[in-house]
């Protein structure tokens, strides 16, 4: 894999040297991950969304965003097309997240740790120790001071923003060192492949990325809000119009008590209420919880239809649909403890990724464009390249994020594939495991940033001075 950049070697003081762990921060729209580089996964995987209340400006950690706190509301600090939207937000989301598993609370004099006795005072002043301070680390501290940075991003970034992220790295957290690197790019280095095309479906958009010696090409790099979140959208859609009557479904922190009942029977619970009215949380937070429930949902029984052409389509006089009924049968209970047993349902969710002609509509939801699909896009990707470099990349076209973990996305990506392109030799590559899957981008940066030989890469912080938040649009490309 090739980098434009560089190739003077900083000093060992410039960077941190290689005895000093380098830290790769993967921020996503659903999770932010964190960890040392040449560790297998990452260490720190926090929410993305964080909570804020009347009192508390920043809530952040999984148990405290599922706590229902009076008037507790959720946000969440990127955008809708996955960059940074609330940067006050999003650097005290990483800080969290690096501090709250990676970095140790440095040392402080035991004198001052409130547990000690102190001299006393002697002609009207303290003595060196007395003060008691356990508050715990001070903010003014840079804690990344001994830890070069690596940080990913989506090739849609924006120059302002990977300006703001070098800017965040070097003069907030005193970084010694700071690259930042397209997530398709270090997707197809987790897989060991220099050039491929990495199809990313992630939970608030999907990304076609072709890369070609490390480098991406650009004019084939697409991006679509048709990932885990349109699934999860297609669901309230879905159960909104089933028959004969809507599912509807209550969060588990609104379940006071329930009792067991047959499956399709209505549910036998008594809920909870909050009184006064000032004491419940904000809808946000409630729709928090519901995303929670859909999650599940979809990891038990959502499964994309990989038995032959489209789901709404027919094939020997019996329609996809009817055919659907006998394949599956998969029971679910929601939190209320209504359960059913869902069969040719369970494909519909996830059709629209493929074929948005059959996706749920209503006013506020319409049928999404059909050159969103996902083989819509990857073909748009590749008319895109040069026509030489299309073979390499239907030869690697590797699949990762959460979203792609459905069960049967990748058998239908790959009849899919196969029917746009019968004749080229087409070959889909996806991890098995599902760490490698999930943290795909956040594994190739660990890879990267343990080499010797990318050491001269590095933005060093005496670069980063002469030159201003400038420089990671020239070096890091």
């Amino acid at each position: 894999m090739s980098f434009i950049g560089n190739t003077a070697a900083p000093k060992q003081d410039d960077y941190g040297g290689d005895e000093i762990s380098a830290l790769v921060l993967d921020p996503g729209s659903s999770t932010t991950r964190a960890g040392f580089a040449g560790e297998d996964a990452p260490k720190s995987v926090v929410a993305t969304y964080y909570g804020r209340t009347s009192s508390t400006p920043y809530i952040f950690g999984d148990e405290s965003l599922h706590s229902p706190s009076p008037g507790i509301e959720i946000r969440n600090p990127m955008s809708e097309d996955g960059t940074v939207e609330d940067w006050d937000a999003a650097q005290k989301l990483w800080e969290f997240t690096i501090k709250s598993r990676l970095i140790a609370p440095s040392q402080r004099d035991p004198m001052r740790n409130g547990l000690n006795e102190t001299p006393k005072e002697e002609d009207g002043e303290k003595q060196e120790g007395q003060a008691m301070d356990i508050d715990g680390v001070d903010e003014s501290e840079v804690f990344l001071a001994e830890n070069p940075l690596l940080m990913t991003e989506p090739a849609w970034n924006s120059v302002k923003n990977r300006e703001k992220s070098i800017e965040i790295a070097m003069e907030s957290w005193g970084a010694p060192a700071f690259w930042i690197q397209r997530s398709g790019v270090l997707a197809a280095f987790a897989s060991g492949k220099p050039s491929a095309l990495v199809v990313d479906v992630g939970a608030r958009s999907t990304s076609i990325t072709p890369v070609h010696d490390g480098m991406i090409l650009r004019k084939g790099a697409l991006h679509s809000p048709l990932a885990g979140d349109f699934i999860s959208s297609q669901l309230r859609l879905q159960f909104a119009s089933n028959k004969p009557a809507p599912i509807t479904f209550t969060p588990s922190y609104l379940v006071a008590h329930k009792v067991p009942v047959e499956a399709g029977q209505p549910a036998l619970a008594s809920y909870r209420s909050f009184s006064p009215e000032s004491a419940a949380p904000h809808p946000s937070f409630r729709r928090l919880q519901e995303e929670k429930v859909l999650h599940e949902f979809k990891e038990s029984v959502v499964e994309v239809w990989n038995k032959g052409g489209l789901f709404n389509s027919s094939s020997a006089g019996m329609s996809n649909e009817e055919r659907a009924t006998g394949e599956i049968a998969r029971p679910f209970e929601f939190p209320d403890g209504f359960n059913q047993v869902f069969t040719s349902d369970a494909f519909k969710a996830a059709e629209g990724l493929f074929d948005p002609r059959s996706a749920f509509t209503d006013d506020t939801n319409p049928a999404p464009d059909a050159k969103r699909a996902l083989p819509a896009m990857i073909q748009q990707s590749l008319n895109a390249v040069d026509i030489d470099t299309r073979p390499y990349l239907m030869a690697n076209v590797v699949v990762v994020g959460g979203g792609s973990l459905v069960r049967g996305f990748t058998d239908r990506l790959n009849q899919e594939l196969g029917a746009l392109y019968p004749a080229p030799k087409l070959r889909l590559h996806a991890a098995g495991n599902l760490y490698e899957r999930r943290f795909a981008s956040w594994i190739g940066g660990s890879i990267l940033a343990s080499l010797g030989t990318f050491h001269q890469m590095w933005i060093s912080k005496k670069e980063y001075e002469e030159t201003g938040p400038s420089i990671v649009e020239k070096r890091c490309k």
